[in-house]
Order: structure tokens, then C-alpha cells, then sequence
């Protein structure tokens, strides 16, 4: 197929990208730590760790589950918020030849359980204010060794006052029993006193396993090769850096890193470029994040839509200072255009939309950076990416017509783990991973999505996408945050209903359904408003419609 999207492609930006410098990601830190070695790496809670520090703490903790046993392509489990624990162990892990399994702290008993053992994982690191999650289950996995961190470990002189306040003052630590576990600083000394051997690790060995519920209610590893990381490194790279016009990156990592989107574009990638990582723990308290943002020259910010909407609604954040920020990316879940236009209109920089999946990467599609204004779009595929929309019947629809956005490129992943089955839904004999979402490119090789297939309501045949209500209900100056189901009606199958988190509280739904009825022809307008307090949410701030709509089915 014609690669249409080339000719929008900013300058400087190629068309292929070349990943081969690097065996693995083990190997690019090891090329890239020596080289930044006096850069610092990451800070969280006041400390900052260079690249120096982060390469001997990693060595320590590869060394350890080396001389535990666990040899090339054993899995290590990762439970932990964003700490700086956190990149000790993950870089440990994949210098020792082992692939990382992120665990989502919040799991419930359930989901840890099916995790752990769905992946095999037979080593755990948790911070201690989870660990009583992990000790309801750790009986019925394969976990042999389990590894306690708490939030003060790496804070030197000041960990000991944040460890009393977190589990004495704000009581944030459940009591928890488990004997044979061993302290995080007490595993580091041991590693610090071994040698991590070198272990042949190659593009086609598997770096993580990345779990995503996807649309089954199962959830799936993908397998993401080295390779596949590698490559959206470079992907991200040549994408994104040129917009700093050779400042050295200092980002911000509010998204947890054990989620694809912020340990790819975040984490991995300011290893590449030597950045800074500045980590935020607790992001959902704003105020405390507003602070941390005032106290660094960052110029690069990541997020989500509910993220950035959080800080424009906080009085502190409008007054920052925003001069030296070039790049600010948003994914994840869509933009919002009331988002982004009162993002440009605080900041003065341009939101830019990227779209990926876990199976992915994440990065498939990106808004160039020459864009000056919010346009609607998840922007042109990256180098080395095809794009390919197509119908039910997997052919090409015609230019400008919708259909299913299917990816096919060095970052997609292998698999998912021990499900052929499942596998095979997804990726086709030709390489192309279809995602399940609706999309329709443009002459130019823009992409826009216009949903989820099964997020689609279907009113009296007519299609309506929740995407396009929620962009426009958003709009309206009263409205904080809106989602859009479909729920049955006997004269029309389905017809929209919204949830609104109200930001004016005189907002009625009156005022709504006027508001609507001018911007919506008839069959897309909200039969119903029903006004919440908040949203449902995952843990990185998406709202799950799938949660409002099972409610409706209960």
C-alpha cells in the first residue's frame, strides 16, 4: 500500500527506523548508563539518582535473582507505584536476562492471583503498603522469593521519617504476614556484594510480559520482545526529540510506569536520551503534584485527558510557569478538544494526541509536532508503521471511509502468553494487528478515531459513536468530566445516555440537553443525563464505560 503519510511527515523525521545498535534493552542500558553515568536518572520524593547509581543498584538486584537460580527468561514481578525502587528492579531484571511482569498495585486478591499465575512469575518485589493483597494469594502462585520495599528505602536519612509517617500517622500500610520476605535494602546489600553475569539476551527474547484485560474480561500477557521495545524507543526518539532542539529531556511521569504507555515513552525512552524521570507518586493528590511541577524546569509533560483536565481545574497549576516546555503528549484514551484548547490557552503549548495498545508498544500513531492547534486526529503512523483501514471482510475500505485500524510494524507484539487462541483474533497472517478500533484516514495519512466497536450504540440503525457525544458534552462550560453509553430503548434499540461529573453545580440537565440539541443532530443527542460525583476510572485515570455499562445490566 501507498504510505500516504510520508508526505506530512516533518522534516528531519525518516521514514524507517533502525534498531540493530542494540541486542536487547538490557544491552541499551548498559551502553547508555556508562554513557550518562553523571546525568541524574530519576527523582521521586526529594532524591535524585544518577545514571551511575541507577547502573550499581541494577546490577545488585540482577545479581540477586541470578544467584536465586533464576535463569535467562524467568519472570520477576514488579507490584510497585512510581518509586525509585521501581527502575532499580526493572533494569535489574532485564540485565539478568529475566522478562519483567508489571503489576498493577491496586489489583484486587483475584486479579494479583490470576497474574502471577498466568505468567509463571516466581519472583515478587511489592511495596509494603500492598503486601497484604500479596499474602491473601502468594500461597497459590508460583512465587518462590518475595522481596518488601518500603516508600523510604532509597530516601537515605529522610526514608525513616516518610517510613513512620506512612505506616504510623497516615496508617497506610494493612498489617501483613510474610515470614520468608526479604527486605528491599537488605536484597541490595547482598547483590551489591556479587557479580551479575552476562546473559545472551536477543530481539527475539521476550522483555515483558504487559497484561491488558482487552475486550474478553481475561487478562492476557502480551509477549512485548526485545525488539518491540527497541524499536518504539526509536520510534518514540525520532519522533519527539527534535522538539527539544538538543536540551537535555527532563520529563514528567505522572502515569505509573508498570502501565505501557508511561515505561515506554517515559522511562525507557530518557533512557535512550539520557532524561531526567521526574517521578510522581501519588498523582491523584493535585495539589501535591501541582507543588512538585512549581519545583522542576521540566520540558516535557505525558498524560492522560482526565490527568491534564485535573490540573487545568486547580487553581495553582494556572499560575506556573510554562516557558520552558516544548513537549506535551497526551494518550491513552482521547483528548477532548475543551481539553486541549484550555490546555494551549493556560500553557500556550499544543496537546498532542498519540495512539497505541499495550500490544503495541505502546506509540502506533502520533500528532507531528509541527501541529499549532488541536485537530481531532491520533496524527500519522510512525516510521516503520503501517496503517491499514479495513472492513469485516479484512479488505481496504476507500480513502476517507471507516473501518478498522489495523497496525503492522516492529513494535507489535509477539503474542499473548500461552493463548494461541486469543492470538490469533487479534494478529493476521499478514503481521497486522487489528485493534478494535474504528478509525478513518484522511488524503494527507491523518488518522481519526471514531470508536470502539463494541463501545458503538446503534439508534434505529444509525451508527453513534461515544467519542464524538463526550467531545462535544465536554465542551459546555458547567461539565468537568462526561462518558456516554448506550442503553436499551423499545422504539429505538439503543440510545445515548451521558454521565456527568458536574464542575458548575447549578448545572441541570436542562442546561445539557439544550447544549446538545445545538450541537448533535437528533438521533446522536443524550435521552438521559444522570449526574455522578465521580467516574469510574482505571488506575491511570481512564474512565471505563464498560464499568457504567454493566451497572445498567445489573
Amino acid at each position: 500500500m501507498e504510505k500516504i503519510w510520508l508526505k506530512s511527515y516533518p522534516p528531519g523525521v525518516p521514514a524507517e527506523i533502525d534498531y540493530s545498535d542494540y541486542k536487547s534493552v538490557g544491552d541499551l542500558f548498559d551502553k547508555c548508563a556508562r554513557q550518562f553515568a553523571d546525568r541524574p536518572a530519576f527523582h521521586c520524593m526529594g532524591k535524585t539518582i544518577t545514571f551511575g547509581e541507577l547502573d550499581r543498584m541494577s546490577a545488585a538486584f540482577g545479581a540477586w535473582i541470578q544467584s536465586i537460580g533464576l535463569g535467562k527468561g524467568a519472570r520477576v514481578a514488579l507490584m510497585m507505584p512510581n518509586v525509585l525502587q521501581y527502575p532499580v528492579c526493572l533494569y535489574g531484571t532485564l540485565r539478568a536476562g529475566c522478562t519483567v511482569v508489571n503489576v498493577n498495585p491496586l489489583y484486587t486478591a483475584r486479579e494479583l492471583e490470576h497474574q502471577l499465575k498466568d505468567s509463571g512469575a516466581e519472583v515478587i518485589v511489592v511495596l509494603e503498603n500492598f503486601a497484604a493483597v500479596l499474602q491473601e494469594v502468594v500461597a497459590r502462585t508460583p512465587v518462590k522469593h518475595v522481596v518488601v520495599a518500603s516508600l523510604g528505602d532509597m530516601l537515605g536519612l529522610k526514608g525513616a521519617i516518610v517510613n513512620f509517617v506512612v505506616r504510623n500517622v497516615k496508617k497506610m500500610v494493612p498489617a501483613y504476614e510474610l515470614p520468608s520476605a526479604l527486605r528491599f535494602n537488605a536484597m541490595l546489600s547482598q547483590g551489591a556484594g556479587m557479580s551479575l553475569k552476562a546473559v545472551e539476551t536477543g530481539h527475539e527474547d521476550i522483555a515483558f510480559l504487559q497484561y491488558t484485560g482487552g475486550t474478553t474480561g481475561v487478562s492476557k500477557g502480551a509477549m512485548l520482545l526485545h525488539r518491540n521495545i527497541l524499536a518504539n524507543i526509536a520510534q518514540s526518539a525520532a519522533w519527539l526529540m527534535p522538539g527539544l532542539k538538543g536540551e537535555v529531556p527532563v520529563i514528567i511521569t505522572a502515569l505509573p510506569l508498570y502501565h505501557i504507555f508511561s515505561l515506554t515513552v517515559n522511562c525507557l525512552l530518557m533512557l535512550k536520551v539520557g532524561g531526567l524521570n521526574v517521578l510522581i507518586t501519588n498523582p491523584r493528590d493535585i495539589p501535591g503534584f501541582v507543588k512538585e511541577l512549581g519545583s522542576h524546569r521540566y520540558n516535557v509533560i505525558t498524560g492522560v485527558n482526565t490527568l491534564f483536565n485535573a490540573l487545568l481545574n486547580n487553581p495553582d497549576f494556572v499560575q506556573l510557569d510554562f516557558s520552558n516546555v516544548k513537549v506535551c503528549v497526551g494518550g491513552g484514551m482521547a483528548v477532548q478538544k475543551a481539553v486541549a484548547d484550555k490546555w494551549k490557552q493556560v500553557t500556550g503549548k499544543v496537546l498532542l494526541e498519540g495512539y497505541g495498545l499495550t500490544e503495541t508498544s505502546p506509540s502506533a500513531t502520533m500528532n507531528p509536532l509541527t501541529l499549532t492547534d488541536y485537530s481531532g486526529s491520533i496524527g500519522l503512523p510512525l516510521p516503520s508503521t503501517i496503517v491499514s483501514i479495513r472492513d469485516d471482510d479484512k479488505k481496504e475500505v476507500a480513502q476517507g471511509q471507516p473501518g478498522e485500524i489495523c497496525i503492522s510494524g516492529p513494535q507489535v507484539m509477539k503474542g499473548y502468553w500461552q493463548r494461541p487462541d486469543e492470538t490469533a483474533k487479534v494478529l493476521g497472517p499478514d503481521g497486522f494487528l487489528y485493534t478494535g478500533d474504528v478509525g478513518v484516514m484522511d488524503e494527507t495519512g491523518f488518522v481519526r478515531i471514531v470508536d470502539r466497536k463494541k463501545d458503538m450504540i446503534l439508534v434505529s440503525g444509525f451508527n453513534v459513536y461515544p467519542n464524538e457525544i463526550e467531545q462535544v458534552v465536554a465542551m459546555h462550560p458547567g461539565v468537568l468530566e462526561v462518558a456516554a453509553i448506550g442503553v436499551p430503548d423499545e422504539h429505538s434499540g439503543e440510545v445515548p445516555k451521558i454521565y456527568i461529573v458536574r464542575k458548575d453545580p447549578e448545572l441541570t440537565e436542562e442546561d445539557v440537553l439544550a447544549f446538545c440539541k445545538e450541537q448533535l443532530t437528533g438521533y446522536k443527542r443524550p435521552k438521559y443525563v444522570e449526574f455522578r460525583a465521580d467516574l469510574p476510572k482505571t488506575n491511570v485515570g481512564k474512565i471505563l464505560r464498560r464499568a457504567l455499562r454493566d451497572e445498567k445490566k445489573a
